[in-house]
């Protein structure tokens, strides 16, 4: 495999527009059977993919493709939020489709307008390997989400009529007939690319809110519909999917006025997925139903559609309950994300065939979610997660699925999760990358920032315990590097004093090197799961003076009567290992190591480890709850080795702008292997 290229990334460059960087000079051959597009004339438009009952089928030059592997990418890069899309530059998009191209990637999957450039880079790239082209799978957002506020609808004006808006802008701009004026939030420019030739699939909306559809199905079960030429709602129908229908069709008739028919798919999740799920202990998880067979497409769109499905194996919690998930079987044993997926595709057979169109697990250290066999919500090393997610490419294939779309590409800065929003200013959070937010840690190909310029502190005592004490940090982390004089102590401690007050330790860290542990506490008052939680007592402990740091991953919950306890990561246990990329040893979940030949202690702590809600502004999380946001001018460090004791203040400067570099995330061969084995 040639391997993805590191480069650093200033955030400078990355808030340029950027241009569109040129194509290579001559075409490279294919690198195996021949996928250039083959479409097909049917009743006047041109169809490249067709899906139906029968399947899904792919025309290509050698032949029908009915499986695609591809992966999503997402809307954003570090330092910017989702809003911010049209300032990616060209070379961006061009050095992301080529490194997609060396993984055996076959089709990217996007969820809203990108800018123009690229449609120019994929343009670009498709014609430099006419055999071995990039699909595209476009999707289409919501605009406007206020359906989800009380008393919102889908039907209302802003959401309806930005969303049709929305609609006709991207599929010109997929044409290349756009001319879209610049307007916050979203991206803008001239359109002048066609890229429909490569265009494999349309995927439309968004996570469908529960609440939003149960509403919209209450207050707008009467709304006037006519079936459309092209997609019909079906007898029974709910309000939520004659909307659908409607917006379908008319994406369709948009379509086929330029001579062209796509599967045109609505965006589904397991939260309003048509099945029944009374093992579900969250009844909002299993509160409406989203049907993807009550909207079929005509005999006039040869197109047709299929189920398309955000799924994954650790959430919601039926997969752990249900009965019947627990009987399905992969890789000899009972796996119940398997049997997930089997019913979803026993579901809609007869009708479409199935995509899982999101998957994957995160490479954090923080998790959000115990997932059955292990695949959790985080906890992963980089090699692991890739294990996982290439396990589950294989699984998915098994069990039928017309294709897989790996989430993400890239790991996002800018994401929140339920167990660590709440600590955090949500106003800045794209501007550092938590290693506990493990939303910020999906992507195949990690980001790790650099070091913070000035953000740096030293001790080197003329005599004493401690020989040089060396604190910097980068928008993950704050390191510390300990070496002593004579010899590792039996033990270190370290105090930080973060927040203003009398007490002068906020968080503290103990490492017994003989027993090769070490561990991180919180003050009582700051522990952060007191935020993310009414019940009380929170944990276990409660009231101990200093609490191991810790996550919540689940609250309380009761299931036909029985109570289960609330469940906890403990990332204050730090784990020992090597954070070198280039190491064959390499651990990204480690957090301290033993350098004993320059008896050197090290640690690497998350940022929110050590109590701060945003490092870039010098904030910290305070207390109460909901908790203050406390600005402070630094961390005060205390370190006592076996009783001696020194003193070291760390300040640095804030930031709106940092550097980071792109890299392959460690384990990533075996995701290649499995993108070339499933679609050579």
């Amino acid at each position: 495999m040639r391997r993805l290229a590191v480069m650093t990334v200033a955030a400078l460059l990355l808030a340029g527009s950027g241009c569109s960087s040129s194509s290579p000079a001559e075409p490279e051959p294919s690198r195996g059977d021949d996928w250039a597009p083959a479409a097909r004339d049917v009743a006047g438009l041109s169809v490249l993919a067709e899906s139906d009952a029968d399947g899904f089928r792919l025309h290509t030059a050698s032949g029908e493709k009915s499986f695609l592997p591809g992966v999503n990418l997402g809307s954003t890069v570090p330092l910017q939020q989702p809003g911010e899309i049209g300032t990616i530059p060209g070379e961006t998009y061009a050095g992301w489709l080529r490194d997609m191209g060396d993984l055996g990637i076959r089709v990217v999957r996007i969820y809203t307008l990108p800018p123009p450039v690229f449609y120019d880079e994929l343009d670009a790239y498709n014609r430099a390997h006419p055999g071995d082209p990039i699909y595209l799978v476009q999707g289409v957002y919501l605009p406007d989400e206020s359906y989800v506020e009380e008393g919102g609808s889908l039907y209302d004006a802003a959401v309806d009529e930005g969303f049709a808006a929305e609609l006709k802008d991207v599929s010109d701009a997929v044409h290349g007939d756009l001319e879209r004026a610049e307007a916050p939030g979203r991206a803008s420019g001239t359109y002048a690319t066609d890229v429909s030739e490569w265009l494999a699939a349309w995927i439309i909306g968004v996570e469908w809110d529960p609440a939003g559809v149960q509403r919209t199905d209450r207050q707008d079960v009467a709304a006037p519909y006519e079936p459309g030429d092209y997609f019909v709602a079906q007898p029974g129908a709910t309000a939520t999917e004659r909307w659908l229908a409607r917006h379908m069709d008319a994406l369709a008739a948009w379509e086929a006025a330029r001579g062209t028919s796509a599967p045109v798919a609505m965006v589904n999740w397991p939260t309003v997925d048509p099945l029944e799920h009374p093992e579900e202990p969250d009844a909002n998880e299993d509160l409406v139903a989203v049907d993807p067979t009550h909207v079929l497409p005509t005999e006039r769109w040869p197109g047709g559609t299929f189920a398309s499905f955000h799924a994954y194996p650790y959430y919601p919690d039926f997969q752990r309950y249900e009965p019947g998930l627990q009987d399905a079987r992969w890789n000899d044993r009972a796996d119940p994300y398997a049997g997930y997926v089997a019913a979803l595709r026993d579901h809609v057979a007869g009708s479409m065939p199935l995509m899982v169109t999101e998957f994957g697990v995160p490479s954090s250290l923080g998790s959000a979610h115990r997932g059955p066999l292990g695949r959790d919500q985080g906890a992963h090393t980089e090699q692991e997660a890739m294990e996982m997610n290439a396990d589950m490419l294989r699984l998915l294939q098994a069990q039928g699925v017309a294709g897989t779309f790996v989430f993400s590409w890239e790991d996002e800065w800018f994401k929140a999760t339920w167990n660590t929003i709440d600590h955090q200013d949500r106003e800045r959070r794209q501007l550092w990358h938590d290693p506990l937010t493990n939303e910020q840690w999906f992507g195949l190909v990690a980001t790790d920032p650099e070091p913070l310029a000035d953000a740096a502190a030293e001790l080197a005592p003329d005599g004493g315990a401690f020989e040089y004490v060396h604190v910097w940090a980068d928008a993950s982390w704050v390191h510390l590097d300990v070496t002593l004089r004579d010899a590792l102590p039996a033990r270190l401690a370290i105090e930080a004093d973060v927040v203003p007050g009398p007490d002068a330790a906020d968080y503290r860290v103990e490492v017994d090197t003989g027993a090769r542990t070490a561990r991180l506490d919180v003050r009582r008052e700051l522990d952060p799961i007191r935020l993310d939680t009414a019940v009380r007592p929170y944990r276990p402990g409660q009231d101990d003076p200093w609490h191991l740091y810790s996550l919540i991953t689940l609250e309380q919950q009761t299931l036909g009567g029985t109570s289960y306890d609330a469940e906890y990561e403990d990332v204050g246990q730090l784990v020992e290992g090597d954070w070198d990329p280039a190491s064959t040893a390499y651990d990204s979940t480690s957090t301290w190591l033993l350098d004993e030949d320059r008896r050197t202690i090290r640690l690497r702590l998350p940022w929110s480890m050590l109590g701060l809600a945003d490092p870039s502004a010098r904030t910290a999380l305070g207390e109460g709850t909901p908790a203050q946001l406390v600005p402070i001018d630094g961390i005060g460090l205390t370190f006592d080795a076996d009783g001696a004791q020194e003193r070291l203040d760390f300040a640095w400067p804030t930031w709106n702008n940092a550097s980071y570099t792109r890299r392959p995330k460690a384990g990533i061969d075996v995701v290649e292997k499995a993108f070339r084995d499933l679609a050579p």
